[in-house]
């Protein structure tokens, strides 16, 4: 806002140094309106979508208690990137368990349970038919989602602004120096010399 208002009246003022005052306020009102407004509304958005998935997640799948037949692996550390609780130790296991049609259904599935002796029995995730299904999302993990969606969308409508401010200031950089150019040669070639009228 000082550059617009220190331009008024000044007698020193060209076109271009209003404009790029002007263009500079406009960037700014736009960093500080503008990207906040669209990260909140991709936040939101994304939001009300991945808690949605949460609830569909939740409605198809179900703990089923198993039992271990035998161990395939030895533990491992693991990340479930579905979940917010971080890294747990993955034991595979080849676990048996009832499908709700009342079938049998047996194969090697992940337990972060400390006992996966032979006979131990392990809850695993199934979805509606009986099969192996992966840990449903949790609503925590979603609003993470949603805030980094948010902030990035922020942050790259912030990037869009300030890079056509700057490619716009580019041309008009570009424009002041070619009209300098010109007014120099014009005059330039008898700058200084006695009765060249000048």
């Amino acid at each position: 806002m000082t550059g617009v208002w220190r331009w008024r009246h000044n007698p020193l003022r060209r076109a271009t140094d209003r404009a790029e005052a002007w263009l500079a306020l406009t960037a700014f009102l736009l960093l500080v309106v503008a990207a906040p407004a669209l990260g909140w509304l991709c936040g939101a958005r994304t939001d009300g979508a991945l808690q949605a998935a949460v609830r569909a997640q939740r409605a198809e799948r179900h703990l089923t208690t198993a039992v271990v037949v035998r161990r395939v692996a030895a533990s491992r550390l693991g990340a479930d990137p579905e979940i917010s609780s971080g890294r747990v130790a993955q034991t595979a296991v080849v676990a048996r368990w009832h499908a709700p049609d009342g079938t049998t259904r047996s194969t090697v599935v992940s337990t972060d349970s400390r006992d996966a002796k032979p006979g131990a029995k392990v809850r695993v995730w199934t979805d509606r038919k009986g099969s192996p299904a992966l840990r449903p999302m949790d609503a925590p993990t979603a609003h993470t989602h949603a805030v980094l969606a948010g902030f990035g969308a922020a942050m790259l409508a912030a990037l869009l602004i300030e890079c056509g401010r700057r490619l716009i200031v580019r041309r008009m950089t570009r424009r002041r120096c070619t009209e300098l150019d010109r007014a120099w040669a014009a005059v330039g070639p008898d700058w200084g010399r006695t009765g060249a009228g000048s």
